[in-house]
């Protein structure tokens, strides 16, 4: 028994989760991209999350309305935590877990069929991607660059990954979403790159 575990991450062209000033999807959303939302959540899956994104998630469902936030609502969750409470962590169908993420994954990828998603999310997945755990990267980059207002960027200062391109869509004609399967960098293999001239 073994499950797959995806990490969702939206991001403007210049790689940043968020951005100060700017409005949730950059301000730009549209038909295509939330269908693609739709989808993606009315599938049977564990949401995963780090405490400070679950608290964002918990209260954006609470007060706005997105055709998908009811799904996220019904899916089990996870989120690791020292200090939520586990019996009233203040989201239905939630598990508290407080250990070590890494080994936590690591068991439950072994240990049930089920798939597991992590959006946003950047510390945590950013530990999980480094330890070899994730088997798909979605990338939903936006048309924006948000230069000095940006933050919460997923790569930087992070491993390095070699990806192999799995699917690639245009929504709305603007937001493109990339689906990757990572590949924990180990060097530059031989004969690749530029190669030097050869003498005479």
């Amino acid at each position: 028994m073994s499950t797959t575990f995806t990490v969702d991450f939206f991001c403007s062209v210049d790689g940043y989760g968020s951005a100060a000033g700017w409005p949730g999807y950059w301000g730009k959303e549209g038909p295509e991209l939330i269908e693609d939302r739709v989808r993606t959540f009315a599938q049977d899956q564990v949401l995963v999350f780090g405490a400070t994104t679950f608290r964002e998630f918990r209260k954006f469902v609470a007060e706005y309305d997105e055709p998908y936030y009811e799904s996220l609502n019904d899916l089990p969750k996870i989120v690791f935590s020292r200090t939520l409470d586990p019996g009233a962590p203040g989201w239905q169908n939630t598990t508290v877990l407080n250990e070590d993420a890494v080994t936590a994954i690591e068991r439950l990828k072994r240990t049930t069929d089920v798939p597991m998603r992590s959006h946003g999310s950047v510390s945590l997945n950013r530990t999980l991607l480094a330890a070899g755990l994730v088997d798909r990267l979605e990338v939903m980059m936006f048309p924006a660059i948000t230069g000095h207002a940006g933050y919460a960027a997923l790569f930087q200062n992070g491993a390095e990954f070699d990806l192999d391109l799995i699917e690639s869509t245009v929504l709305d004609g603007r937001t493109v979403k990339l689906v990757y399967e990572p590949h924990v960098h180990h060097g530059i293999p031989e004969g690749v790159g530029p190669q030097p001239r050869k003498a005479g």
